[in-house]
């Protein structure tokens, strides 16, 4: 299988520790959807990644597909829970942080992608309320907990420490760590492990 993405996207990266995780080899192929020469289109109609080949040439796109797919591929390091409760807290939680990457993704592009003349600021701020709003929201719902739902790391905490990685990488001016600690007590011990070190965003 091919997996086809950018290496700061945090979407592209969810994917790319899901598969470590779960001891699965992917063909890497780095495409910048922004770029005049991507070929991303030709795998994915809607332009965007992570997109993942497989080997009879189809396509799955969007990470939270991509994810769920990988996660049944193999039994080894199960990321989703089997029950539906479990199941659905772990997809929540994977929504929450992909939402507030997502908002915070749209910020960068106004801002980097359009002309100043032609940026909205209230467009701009009300993507910024969605961050901190999300924030304080994944603030609440960790509480004390070692981890988002349970006592090992799941697809969930995967979610937000590729979201919270995205803050450092495109707005460390955002300071969620001193805002929300046990935030911060999550990311550190994530941050220490070998996918996610390995996956760190590059410009």
């Amino acid at each position: 299988m091919k997996l086809i993405g950018s290496l700061t996207s945090p979407f592209v990266r969810k994917v790319r520790i899901v598969a470590m995780e779960k001891h699965i080899e992917l063909e890497f192929v780095v495409d910048v959807p922004w770029t005049p020469d991507t070929k991303v289109p030709d795998a994915n109609p809607l332009g965007k990644v992570p997109v993942l080949v497989m080997d009879d040439g189809t396509a799955l796109y969007d990470s939270r597909v991509i994810a769920e797919y990988l996660d049944t591929v193999t039994p080894v390091s199960r990321l989703i829970p089997e029950g539906n409760r479990q199941r659905i807290a772990v997809k929540k939680w994977e929504a929450l942080a992909d939402g507030i990457a997502d908002a915070a993704a749209l910020i960068y592009l106004e801002r980097t992608r359009r002309a100043p003349e032609c940026q909205s600021h209230d467009w701009i701020v009300r993507q910024e309320q969605k961050v901190f709003r999300g924030l304080k929201t994944m603030s609440e719902e960790l509480g004390e907990k070692k981890f988002c739902t349970g006592e090992t790391m799941n697809l969930a905490d995967i979610a937000v420490g590729c979201c919270l990685g995205y803050l450092d990488f495109r707005f460390p001016e955002i300071r969620w760590r001193e805002a929300h600690l046990n935030l911060a007590r999550l990311a550190e011990k994530l941050f220490a492990m070998e996918p996610f070190q390995v996956t760190v965003p590059v410009a």
